[in-house]
């Protein structure tokens, strides 16, 4: 595979191709670490079968049939629009992550691009969200719904966007998440919702006491 980049062990190739179909699962995995995970399973699992299962064959199938044709978008990391630095939430707390991205390439980027989780603490079941197609140099804010962990303490997760045809692109998104007993930012984020959904001031008799934002 004349003029492919990847530095691929021969030991672990001839190890590989000794893997049956039944091992299809471990063959995407590994697939999928070689490419440093720029492809989704499921377009690993494509090349994978269009190979017979032959990883070092999808790999160079990959590589010819893509690398002629990829335009990847750009996306840099604007700031964190919610959950910043220093700021805390309750456990088993219902919030919206919310992250600011721009466009930043010459090209606006494909239809059907999706932001999606990748490692970490994944923050309750959703994994992905879909992203409008971006103009170059828009931005744009980009919101999850999560649930905060149960114990107290740091935790973190990291997502990226993606293209439809499973190809991760822009800066790895992080969230950075502080759960902490009496931590008010979900707290802060159920009334707002409550102000916008009903559009009307929060009843506030309840909120006196121990809620600090209370009274403001």
């Amino acid at each position: 595979m004349e003029g492919m980049d990847v530095d691929l062990d021969p030991e672990l190739m001839q190890k590989f191709s000794c893997l049956g179909t039944t091992d299809k699962d471990v063959l995407i995995s590994e697939f999928q670490r070689l490419l440093g995970f720029q492809l989704n399973p499921a377009g690993c699992a494509f090349f994978l079968d269009m190979t017979n299962w032959n990883l070092q064959a999808a790999i160079g199938a990959y590589y010819d049939f893509e690398s002629p044709n990829i335009s990847v978008p750009s996306m840099s990391f604007v700031e964190d629009v919610t959950i910043g630095e220093g700021e805390s939430i309750p456990p088993d707390t219902q919030f919206i992550k919310t992250w600011r991205i721009q466009n930043s390439g010459s090209e606006a980027w494909p239809p059907g691009v999706c932001l999606k989780y990748v490692g970490g603490d994944q923050f309750g079941h959703v994994n992905m969200v879909m992203v409008r197609s971006l103009e170059p140099q828009e931005i744009a804010d980009v919101s999850v719904q999560m649930c905060s962990p149960s114990r107290a303490g740091m935790y973190q997760g990291q997502w990226r966007m993606c293209t439809a045809t499973g190809l991760y692109y822009g800066d790895v998104i992080w969230v950075i998440l502080s759960v902490e007993v009496g931590g008010l930012l979900g707290v802060t984020q159920q009334l707002s919702s409550f102000e916008t959904e009903f559009n009307t001031q929060p009843h506030r008799k309840g909120l006196h006491g121990p809620y600090p934002f209370g009274q403001s």
